[in-house]
């Protein structure tokens, strides 16, 4: 999976203005927040950032009740009141479609990746999703021919033929069987910058030409 590493963080007692600082130093649109031992614990967004402002805002109030809301102000600014928690996570093998589809799901614009303690190892953002779309046509040719092919399908390339134009892959040749010919098409799918695949193979039984 394609993520930023190392990651800007922030603890629960971060103050709210250090936490601006920290997103608009970063140019990143969200950073999570962790505990002392590196587990992810909640997510401050830009928007939760805005959000929190807003509760905050004492301008419409009148002067008689100020001195409560600076004192109720004081001790809320800081990441705690403002994280969004649980936090959506995402471990690091997972399928940039499977992260695309939490993300829609959600309507979060980043996740975490944690380990299999929940300890943060990095981040992945939709502008990171949209960057492997800008990936050479020839690259992805290359993995999929030298990694997907060859390598974990132990299939001899030469009897395929593969072209990539704008990021769509096209797949041609003969396989055995419907279900060894679903699980190429998947994993060519898998492939960072693939933006779709259009299935030329030979079947046995009748499959759709072309998979998203």
């Amino acid at each position: 999976m394609v993520r930023t590493t190392p990651v800007v963080t922030v603890r629960r007692d971060t103050p709210f203005k250090d936490v601006v600082a920290r997103v608009r130093a970063a140019l990143v649109s969200a950073v999570p927040v962790i505990d002392d031992c590196g587990r992810v614990i909640g997510m401050v967004s830009e928007a939760d950032l805005l959000a929190g402002k807003a509760r905050w805002d004492c301008g419409s109030l009148h002067l008689a009740g100020w001195r409560h809301c600076r004192d109720r102000r004081g001790p809320a600014a800081t990441a705690a009141t403002v994280m969004t928690s649980p936090v959506m996570t995402i471990r690091p093998e997972a399928p940039l479609a499977e992260t695309a589809r939490l993300m829609c799901r959600h309507r979060v614009t980043s996740l975490a990746v944690v380990d299999t303690a929940g300890r943060l190892i990095g981040i992945v953002s939709q502008g990171d999703l949209l960057d492997t779309f800008t990936r050479p046509d020839e690259e992805i040719q290359r993995e999929v021919i030298q990694d997907v092919i060859t390598r974990d399908f132990l299939f001899d390339p030469r009897s395929f033929v593969i072209t990539v134009r704008d990021g769509i892959v096209t797949l041609s040749g003969e396989l055995e069987s419907d279900a060894v010919g679903c699980s190429l098409v998947e994993a060519v799918c898998a492939v960072q910058g693939v933006v779709a695949v259009q299935d030329h193979l030979r079947y046995t039984r009748s499959r759709l030409s072309q998979r998203f």
